[in-house]
């Protein structure tokens, strides 16, 4: 299981923090359960010192302009609907903790890859869980 979903205070922060985040008056919106886990691993982050808000802003809005400039847009491009915004923080999340030496590109290309691996052997609405054998296959 990941991180929960961030609290409201810190959540609150992040949405000023960062320009562009989807949001209604309570505050960060999620349409999946990943983005909820993504944007808070990127909160814990922050909180922990692995970078500021400052670096994350620019990581991320260079992170949308490169998949919105894209000729030929995959699954990263964005039409401008916002319905990409966190595939665009995760893609962001991946390259700062890679730029930071956390994980190397390969590591997460490692794990990218175990995570489809564990995708397809998973029935239509049941949680995928990680096992060794995705690492091999």
């Amino acid at each position: 299981m990941g991180p929960a979903a961030p609290d409201s205070e810190t959540a609150h922060l992040a949405a000023q923090a960062i320009p562009g985040i989807p949001r209604d008056a309570d505050g960060p919106v999620f349409r999946e359960p990943w983005e909820a886990r993504a944007f808070a691993m990127a909160l814990a982050l922050q909180r922990g010192g692995l970078f500021t808000w400052g670096e994350w802003a620019a990581t991320l809005g260079d992170q949308i302009a490169k998949a919105q400039g894209s000729l030929a847009p995959d699954t990263s491009g964005d039409p401008g609907t916002g319905r990409g915004y966190y595939r665009h923080w995760l893609a962001a999340l991946e390259r700062i903790v890679a730029e930071k030496d956390v994980a190397s590109p390969e590591a997460l290309a490692h794990y990218y890859h175990a995570w489809e691996h564990a995708a397809e052997r998973t029935l239509h609405g049941k949680p995928i869980e990680l096992q060794a054998n995705d690492f091999h296959g």
